[in-house]
């Protein structure tokens, strides 16, 4: 059976997308499906390449027994060939990604998509960036990311 692959991306990748790389992760563990799936997560930007997560965000999902393990990086032209599904925090980040896409031949079979496409409890239409605000705001992130990332495993699954 081939493992189902999937991608978080948001801007910097040391904020939401990693949060909801291991919060799908602990998602997986509960279900004990994560021999089923890749998972990663990556930003647009590069300026945080090799970076940890932001603490606040650490701490934050540390609180809800969700570890975030990764480290910042950028898309690559790989990852449209390796990933199944490509999840964007926000349309910002969606446009760029539909941009590289459409410049790259060989990237038919990633499916992008925004990741609040599958909320049901949050009415965002994005994931709001909490990098700029106070502590609240990653707690609120999480919230929201718990929501559409458990609606994404349900659509797949």
């Amino acid at each position: 059976m081939k493992k189902i692959s999937v991608l978080f991306v948001c801007l910097g990748n040391i904020c939401r997308s990693p949060a909801a790389e291991a919060i799908f992760i602990n998602l997986l563990e509960k279900k004990k499906l994560t021999n089923d799936f890749i998972i990663d997560s990556a930003g647009t930007g590069s300026w945080h390449i090799g970076k940890k997560a932001d603490s606040r965000m650490i701490i934050a999902a540390a609180r809800r027994d969700i570890n975030i393990l990764s480290r910042a990086r950028q898309i690559s032209i790989k990852d449209f060939e390796e990933f199944q599904y490509i999840l964007a925090m926000d349309d910002s980040n969606y446009r760029n990604l539909l941009d590289l896409k459409n410049n790259i031949s060989s990237a038919d079979s990633a499916s992008i998509k925004k990741i609040q496409n599958f909320r049901s409890v949050f009415y965002e239409e994005e994931v709001p960036d909490p990098y700029f605000g106070g502590d609240e705001g990653f707690d609120h992130v999480l919230d929201i990311l718990e929501d559409s990332v458990s609606g994404f495993l349900e659509s797949i699954s």
